[in-house]
């Protein structure tokens, strides 16, 4: 079974029984990215190391460069 069948098959048996629907599958992801960032950069500074974004720098570091 598919997400999406499954996802149907959830949405049926919440309209059955009176439940609000659940949410389509993938609408929180961007929420979970975000989330497990900002734990990780938590956990950086409780181990004493910078909370710094590391791919956001080696690219201003890339776009700054001299050519």
């Amino acid at each position: 079974m598919s997400i999406t069948q499954q996802h149907l098959l959830d949405t049926y048996r919440a309209r059955r029984l009176g439940e609000p629907a659940p949410p389509a599958p993938g609408s929180h992801d961007w929420q979970v990215v975000r989330e497990w960032r900002d734990e990780w950069q938590f956990r950086a500074v409780l181990a004493g190391r910078p909370a710094r974004h590391r791919f956001r720098d080696a690219l201003n570091r890339w776009r700054r460069r001299p050519t």
